[in-house]
């Protein structure tokens, strides 16, 4: 009888209508709003106001693909177990350890009244959406709150908080253990087997372009469809273009009229661990610091998770020191976890940066200092083009080693505050003209005006080159007369530059033992001039060759992958070497029925429905892609995952937006965005750019008003 009369409530209360001031006051704000469609269904969304503008565009992102708008707070606020299962409640635990429902609840009480405003119009622009289309049915959050943003802890959804082994939770709040070594070692060679994450960030002055005007290259390498591209407006200065993460209420890589801003993910050391020595009194915990015992931050959560038809819940501890949450176990000692966690400012810089109108203005609000998962590529209409290397940097101890756990039991191994920008690697205006960044080291940003590693502390970065760094580089190095079209041609050169290393060893080694069966294959590895096309038979097997020796091949102690792939070029054993490429045309004729398949045949783009996880079927439709993996130092990056139950290789991540900038008196862009902005698959825009992504063919940004109405296949408000 309980169980009716609940199920009962439950009914009335889903049915209960939501009140007419509320709706009212979301019809009087849409009337306030304009969306604009243009021909390949990009957003230009006008509002009086930013939280008008930021009411719309959430409005819109909603049609686009609310699937994924939901889907990225079902995860980011720790819900994800309700939808998916048990499984999942590691990484709900996760985002619970840094901050609680009703945390994020006051965090929002804090914020200043503007940031109040906009995230008020956020949970309004999407709960009008529900409201406005009941035939969509949300897998699990019916209503949005305007303290939901906090969640994003900085500019990207995920930031750092992704880089918290899940796995290490589950076995520390699981059983207080630590997670085994065999354990560790098969999630870093998985780690390493995967798609290199990472983007491009290129900057030219207007010395070197055709036109005299700065131009920026802003290339992330995300997952496909993980951002949507949007042009917003405000009568109160905002006039952004480019992508936002599903949800997002700021545009995140994008440009201005008069400023551009890209970012690569930086290995900037931000988070360090730090051993905690627990001790146990009259039933509390404290942990040692210096010559004090602190109480340990002891609280329960109750996380619900889906089993079947039915929801179960399941209660956590959850402990946390000043350093951080306690995450893991490392040599027998509770292990607390330290990365920036200051949501309010994270979404002010994230939101003030899209306004900015000069270098200035963008300098001072790089002060704000909460952008810590991200390097910044930049130019402006002034000329100025300029890299920050990180942006949230602690100042540590340098006696201490943070790239592993420190004791957290001494004071000298806490955080010392935060380096100023200008204490942080800062390129402007270098004398060579240009600057990149590949999500390598910052020390070869610009030539031999690049930053000097001397001058700054270790953990200020890695200093490790990549093949797409080395690339750029090259390309970049005594060139000029740049176009907005030769910008885009120099983010899609073929060549590539791991193959150089890796192959001439592959046919020395064959010409030193040749091996029966073997001269033809090589003989086409022996004249390719390491260059990708989708009629390229080289460039099929370099790939599975290259594939093969990540997965199976020695790698040199204390090293990592350019140094990797140099020793399987120079130093591998030329037995083992030809017995890896063996493989490697068995495999291709076990999967082909021969090794002679041109890469456009193997490697494929294809999209058969809005799923956020791809399924892929090589007996429907696909596109033929001439693109590499960015492991292999490919600038136009196109990776994929290798369990799709399928003998072709499908694309899944790298080039997702692109866009290629040019200020002068006025802002000029071309963009691509893989498929197409929609991903409702009966949507004219769910694939519309998809052989023009193929092709390289990019389309123009309308930024300007007059341009946007040229090309407007709609015009309407919220809810029309």
């Amino acid at each position: 009888m309980r169980a009716i009369l609940l199920s009962v409530l439950f009914v009335l209360v889903s049915c209960t209508p939501k009140p007419s001031s509320e709706i009212e006051k979301w019809e009087a704000q849409a009337d306030d709003i304009t969306i604009i469609r243009d021909d390949f269904g990009v957003p230009h969304i006008y509002g009086k106001t930013d939280a008008d503008a930021v009411f719309g565009l959430l409005y819109a992102q909603c049609e686009d693909d609310f699937n994924r708008v939901e889907q990225n707070y079902i995860w980011a606020t720790g819900r994800l177990a309700e939808v998916e299962g048990e499984e999942a409640l590691y990484s709900d635990l996760r985002a619970k350890l840094f901050m609680t429902e009703e945390e994020a609840k006051a965090k929002y009480r804090e914020s200043p009244e503007w940031l109040k405003e906009l995230c008020n119009a956020f949970a309004d622009g999407i709960n009008y959406y529900l409201h406005t289309h009941p035939a969509v049915k949300p897998r699990l959050l019916t209503r949005f709150e305007p303290w939901m943003p906090m969640y994003f802890s900085e500019g990207s959804i995920g930031g750092d908080i992704e880089r918290i082994s899940i796995p290490k939770i589950k076995t520390f709040y699981e059983s207080g253990m630590e997670i085994p070594e065999m354990e560790l070692i098969k999630q870093q060679q998985e780690k390493e087997m995967a798609e290199p994450q990472g983007s491009n960030g290129i900057a030219i002055s207007g010395e070197l372009t055709q036109s005299g005007n700065a131009m920026l290259l802003i290339n992330p390498h995300t997952s496909f469809y993980f951002r949507g591209e949007v042009h917003v407006v405000s009568e109160e200065g905002l006039n952004a273009y480019g992508a936002v993460t599903w949800g997002q209420f700021f545009v995140y890589q994008g440009f201005n009229e008069k400023t551009g801003w890209m970012h690569t993910s930086t290995y900037t050391d931000v988070m360090d661990e730090f051993k905690e020595t627990v001790v146990k009194n009259d039933d509390k915990l404290f942990y040692a610091y210096g010559e004090e015992l602190r109480p340990v931050d002891s609280l329960e959560v109750t996380l619900k998770y889906k089993d079947g038809d039915i929801m179960r819940e399941k209660i956590f501890p959850m402990y946390r020191t000043h350093h951080g949450p306690i995450t893991h176990m490392v040599d027998g000692q509770w292990t607390a976890s330290a990365m920036m966690w200051e949501p309010v400012k994270a979404l002010e810089q994230s939101y003030i940066r899209t306004k900015q109108w000069g270098y200035d203005g963008f300098r001072k609000m790089m002060d704000i200092r909460t952008n810590s998962s991200n390097n910044t590529v930049y130019a402006d209409a002034e000329g100025n083009i300029a890299y920050f290397h990180g942006n949230f940097v602690p100042k540590r101890d340098t006696i201490f080693d943070f790239t592993q756990p420190v004791d957290g039991s001494n004071p000298k191994t806490d955080w010392q505050g935060l380096h100023t920008v200008d204490e942080n690697i800062l390129v402007l205006n270098p004398e060579n003209g240009w600057i990149q960044n590949c999500n390598s080291t910052p020390y070869t940003s610009a030539l031999e005006f690049s930053p000097k590693r001397e001058d700054y502390p270790k953990y200020m970065s890695r200093d490790q080159e990549n093949f797409r760094g080395v690339h750029a580089i090259e390309l970049l190095t005594d060139r000029s007369g740049y176009t907005l079209d030769s910008l885009i041609q120099l983010a899609h050169d073929p060549y590539l530059p791991a193959f150089e290393a890796l192959i001439p060893g592959l046919v020395r080694a064959y010409d030193a033992h040749p091996i029966s069966g073997l001269k033809e294959s090589i003989d086409v590895l022996r004249q390719w001039d390491f260059t990708t096309s989708k009629e390229s038979i080289a460039m099929t097997l370099a790939h599975y060759y290259g594939t093969l020796c990540y997965a199976k091949a020695e790698r040199p102690k204390d090293s990592y992958a350019m140094q990797w792939v140099a020793y399987w070029g120079n130093g591998l054993p030329n037995e083992e070497k030809l017995a890896l490429f063996q493989e490697t045309l068995d495999q291709l004729k076990n999967d082909f029925g021969t090794w002679q398949m041109p890469w456009g045949e193997v490697n494929r783009y294809q999209r058969l429905n809005g799923d956020i996880r791809q399924p892929f079927d090589d007996a429907k439709p696909s596109i033929p892609i001439g693109f590499a993996s960015g492991r292999w130092g490919a600038l136009a990056a196109y990776g994929a995952r290798y369990d799709n139950n399928t003998k072709k290789i499908y694309g899944t991540r790298g080039n997702s937006f692109v866009a290629a900038v040019e200020f002068g008196d006025k802002v000029k862009a071309k963009t691509m965005l893989a498929g197409g902005q929609s991903g409702d698959p009966d949507s004219p825009h769910f694939n519309d750019q998809a052989q023009r992504y193929a092709d390289m063919e990019f389309k123009d940004a309308a930024y300007y008003k007059e341009d946007v109405l040229k090309r407007a296949k709609r015009t309407y408000r919220p809810g029309e």
